[in-house]
């Protein structure tokens, strides 16, 4: 029964619809399912206007958050203007009648330590932000909470958005660029091929991301009002009826429940419906028995079946599609991946139900990647699939199995930790446009609350041969296609299956216990599931900033915290086994990986359970040796450890499933040159800053000559001799620790290798007025991205007072820079900013996408450099201070669970800095600064006329531009490469000098590039290693 509040509204605040903060906030639940660990208060409201807002108040919290879902997405699009949800949830950020300058919101956000986003999906349109959950201790009595001004900014947005005409052909651009940047990737290109191949009456097939010519020059020549649509879409579907908003903050939820309804009173109430999509379908009978072959732009082989199938909208307590996903997506024993996986023909497969909408039934999809083996036999996998299915109906639904899956969605979320605040007001405000219980919105989805076999049953009775589509995706099969898709021109064919293959599916969705595979069974009771799951919990008066060092000699060193923070019966378990071999070739680091790729593979089907059961573990190569790790419940994790390092000493590796393993990496790395260039050229950044490391291009040169036998004969050398560190980090005591480390020595048995001989981390010194320029050409002819990064060298990272002018530097230029480059100047989609390590440095860079040339980009990064320098001059010590607060504030945000703890101790070890205490001691030098010493760093490090200044640009151009057809020019007039010089060396192109006297190099040859220059000393701990140890026998 709902009750009645009022709330306490602040006399001092000036509501614009004050009539509506006298009328009652009704209060619809206020005893949410919580985790176990979960010590926030909720209460779910909902104001006059019937905008449904859930409170949270977190007495712990350091960011506050606040998100709003709108129940409208690209399913609302006109046909004619494909995007305009998209476009105007861009353009919604530019400025308000309240707040009028259009980077004001995110202005404010950047002075109080936040940050902002926004996505558009099918029927929501998602607004989020976080902030700093407390005013700063210097703060004036008067000053708002941060969370206060943060919510009056993002009201607005929803009240009296300006859509101003002078930002709107900037924001079209925005999203020009944004669908430009998708336009080469499979995921985007294959999904809209779906869509595009469903029923035209029904709005899954709106192409939703839109771009400059169907949002703005097509509708203008039919003489629309661009802007004038904008805002009427924005009045047509924006209703407070429609809206649901999560805020957390620190302060009570009274407090919370007061500000909401003063601040969100004037979002109008249109009393609009629900959209619901009742009347069609996305797949008709005449777009079912239907196959297609698309060619993709990576080389990738997969095969995706569809099908129509429940509407499970209000189906949340039982959710008969998990059960029948969890079979039918098993990777064990008696699956179908498992068969298919031992025939050759597949290297993974997923399966699940998705919806598509309210109102319309969703689609249960399975997608399994195909080795070379398995594109020739993808008509036999169906035909297993459909065998499964009929092993499925054959059993009725196994109440056991529904049991385990439901302890241990249970167990899951009694043990939920917390996400970053932005992350979970953003899902939850999404979760609260579907009628769960509002008791329920925390726990809905992911808990099983009921057995419902008969639903189970007709979501089984879906997965029928005349109720599916067939993809099949290859770039050479069928070798020839027949049409192009209309937005992103992908390739395809697309016709009815064969009735031959019809009739021999029927026959296997038909299939008996006496006909069917044999290979095909039920999972067996899954041994991984978590038992002990107690927590012993103690007062703790400060939690311990760094672990211990229970162990440490010459062949093992073992770091160890006992959780004191989170309280879960979980813990995690790090293993680097220190190793010279992995870098000293290309061959050899390749080997490595791909010994860590055939291990994995071994362990797939055995490891799967525990994956199921909340326990994961990793093994990867790296240049430093292999690491190891597991993490999850720490019930059972010595049992997969054990596992997993008998696989490792013991492998004997299978030549077929090498060859396969093989191909896939060798794609992978093909693939990798097709990726966003701005997903590119951050390798090529850490290749030119390091003394030896490899590129994909070196290691793809290396693959065709390596064999089963070659890894075969390597590991063991691997294994043979090495340094053990390991970290354990959780629900264990000293003694587990010990015994964990004790079980890598037993099983493993390697030799010392001397510290002496431990490889040692550094990266090369750029020198004062150093300027490098490495230039290269993308390889997808296709992309029309250019791409730069901008590094400019500051020096050790170690050295404290300079790493916080750093990361002061990053934090006065970030909204300035992309407010400048992206959003007033549209150079691209992709800009970014920010501070960038190595091993042993530090520097500040830039990374701009664009269809704008490298050369046009450091011009304008070059521009914005000097302007800020002006900037920075003008800068009042008020603003300089907020800054220095931002920063502080971000720097000392609380950790949110246990895998994030784990995995900041881990890099501290890992980087052999040991410095455990870095976040504080930043937060404390960042304190001391002044402004004069930031003037006297910039005018150094960062001012491009300064003559100290060191700066390495990475330029990757675009195939189809004047910069390419120049440098290929270059090439031929010089002669270059005529010494057969490595693929991966730079190419030449025209320099000129700049503003501070110097003229680039042209890094043509890497070796060469590397001799020129010295070596950073390796990392040197914070504190010496003797200060951590506890090497007794204490508990």
């Amino acid at each position: 029964m709902p009750t009645v509040s009022q709330p306490q509204t602040p006399a001092a605040l000036d509501s614009p619809l004050k009539e509506h903060r006298e009328r009652p906030v009704k209060t619809i639940a206020d005893k949410l399912e919580t985790s176990s660990l979960d010590e926030r208060s909720y209460r779910v409201v909902a104001l006059p206007n019937k905008l449904e807002v859930l409170l949270v108040h977190d007495a712990d919290t350091d960011k506050a958050s606040a998100a709003m879902d709108v129940n409208v997405g690209n399913f609302s699009d006109e046909g004619d203007m494909p995007g305009m949800a998209h476009a105007v949830e861009h353009l919604l950020f530019m400025g308000t009648k309240k707040y009028p300058i259009e980077n004001a919101y995110s202005q404010y956000l950047s002075a109080h330590s936040g940050s902002s986003n926004a996505y558009t999906g099918a029927t929501s349109t998602n607004y989020y932000f976080e902030v700093a959950a407390t005013r700063a201790e210097d703060a004036k009595d008067d000053e708002a909470s941060p969370l206060y001004g943060a919510l009056d900014r993002f009201a607005q947005f929803f009240i009296d958005p300006l859509f101003l005409d002078s930002t709107l052909d900037r924001e079209l651009r925005a999203v020009d660029s944004e669908n430009k940047k998708n336009l080469q990737s499979d995921q985007w290109r294959l999904h809209q091929l779906e869509k595009a191949l469903s029923n035209p009456k029904h709005p899954y097939c709106h192409f939703s991301t839109g771009n400059f010519e169907v949002l703005k020059t097509q509708p203008e020549k039919r003489g629309i009002d661009v802007r004038q649509k904008f805002m009427d879409f924005h009045e047509k579907h924006y209703s407070a009826n429609r809206m649901k908003l999560v805020v957390l903050g620190k302060e009570s939820l009274d407090t919370l429940e007061a500000w909401t309804a003063d601040l969100f009173a004037g979002v109008r109430n249109k009393d609009l419906e629900q959209n619901r999509w009742e009347t069609e379908v996305p797949f008709r009978a005449s777009d079912l028995l239907t196959q297609c072959f698309a060619k993709p732009v990576m080389d990738s082989r997969e095969l995706d079946l569809s099908f129509p199938f429940l509407d499970e909208e209000s189906l949340f307590e039982s959710q008969p599609s998990r059960y029948i996903s969890h079979l039918i997506g098993h990777e064990g024993p008696g699956s179908i991946m498992s068969y298919i996986k031992s025939k050759g023909w597949a290297n993974g497969l997923s399966a699940g139900a998705y919806p598509v909408c309210p109102g319309t039934p969703g689609v249960f999809n399975c997608q399994i990647r195909l080795t070379e083996d398995g594109l020739t036999h993808y008509k036999e996998i169906i035909k297993v699939f459909f065998e499964y299915v009929s092993l499925l109906r054959e059993n009725a639904p196994q109440e056991w199995i529904f049991q385990e899956q439901k302890g241990l969605a249970d167990v899951a979320f009694k043990f939920k930790q917390k996400t970053p605040a932005s992350r979970f007001t953003s899902k939850i405000s999404a979760v609260m446009q579907t009628p769960l219980p509002r008791e329920w919105l925390l726990s809905g989805h992911s808990r099983l609350r009921k057995f419902d076999p008969t639903k189970i049953k007709e979501g089984l009775a879906f997965l029928r041969p005349d109720n599916f589509r067939m993809t099949v995706v290859s770039q050479n099969f069928p070798g020839t296609w027949e049409s192009k898709e209309k937005w992103y021109g992908t390739e395809y064919t697309y016709e009815k299956l064969p009735a031959d293959f019809v009739a021999e599916i029927k026959r296997a969705a038909t299939s008996t216990s006496l006909t069917r595979l044999p290979e095909l069974h039920l999972p067996h009771e899954n041994q991984f599931i978590p038992t002990k799951l107690e927590v012993e919990k103690k007062d703790i008066k400060e939690p311990a900033i760094s672990p211990k060092l229970i162990r440490s000699d010459d062949l093992v060193r073992t770091w160890y915290k006992k959780d004191d923070t989170f309280w879960v019966p979980q813990a995690n378990l790090f293993v680097n086994c220190r190793n010279t071999l992995p870098n000293a070739t290309a061959e050899n680091s390749l080997k490595a990986r791909l010994y860590t790729d055939v291990v994995r593979d071994a362990l797939e089907e055995y490891a799967y359970d525990a994956e199921l059961a909340g326990l994961d573990y990793s093994i990867s190569s790296h240049s430093m040796g292999i690491e190891i790790a597991i993490s999850g419940y720490n019930d059972k994790l010595p049992v997969l450890l054990e596992k997993v390092l008998f696989t490792m000493r013991d492998l004997e590796i299978n030549v077929e499933r090498f060859e396969i393993i093989k191909e896939r990496l060798a794609r992978g790395l093909k693939n990798w040159d097709y990726q966003q260039p701005y997903n590119q050229v951050g390798e090529f950044t850490r290749w030119l800053n390091s003394e030896k490391t490899y590129i994909t291009e070196q290691t793809l040169t290396e693959l065709p000559h390596l064999t089963a036998n070659d890894i075969q004969q390597f590991y063991p050398h691997l294994l043979r001799q090495m340094h053990i560190e390991t970290f354990v980090h959780g629900n264990l005591y000293k003694e587990d620790a010990l015994k964990l480390s004790d079980l890598i020595e037993a099983i493993l048995k390697p030799r010392v290798l001397p510290q002496t001989q431990w490889p040692v981390k550094r990266s090369l010194i750029f020198p004062p007025g150093a300027n490098y320029v490495y230039n290269k050409t993308l390889k997808d002819p296709a992309n029309v991205n250019h791409c730069i990064e901008y590094l400019l060298h500051i020096g050790d990272k170690s050295i404290r007072p300079l790493r916080a002018r750093a990361l002061l530097l990053d934090q006065m230029t970030h909204e300035p820079a992309f407010d400048q480059l992206r959003t007033k100047e549209q150079l691209g989609y992709v800009v970014f900013s920010g501070v960038r390590s190595t091993v042993t440095t530090i520097g500040y860079r830039f990374i701009i996408q664009s269809e704008k040339t490298p050369q046009y980009l450091e011009a304008r990064i070059d521009s914005f450099l000097s302007g800020f320098s002006k900037t920075l001059g003008a800068m009042s010590d008020s603003e300089f201070e907020g800054h220095k607060r931002s920063l502080i504030t971000k720097r000392l945000e609380k950790l949110k669970n246990l895998d994030q703890e784990s995995s900041r101790l881990w890099g501290h070890v890992d980087s052999e800095y040991l410095d455990f205490e870095l976040t504080y001691e930043d937060a404390a030098q960042v304190k001391q600064l002044t402004k004069s010493e930031m003037i006297e760093f910039y005018e150094h490090f960062i001012l491009p006329s300064s003559p100290a200044r060191s700066k390495l640009a990475i330029h990757l151009n675009a195939q189809a531009s004047d910069t390419t057809t120049t440098v290929k020019n270059g090439i031929k007039a010089l002669g270059l490469n005529k010494d057969h010089k490595d693929n991966e060396d730079g190419e030449i192109m025209p320099v000129h000098q700049e503003g501070n006297g110097t003229t680039p190099y042209v890094i043509t040859d890497v070796r060469e590039f590397r001799s020129r220059l010295q070596v950073s000393a390796g990392p040197q701990p914070a504190k010496h290693i003797s200060e951590f140890e506890e090497l007794d026998s204490k508990l």
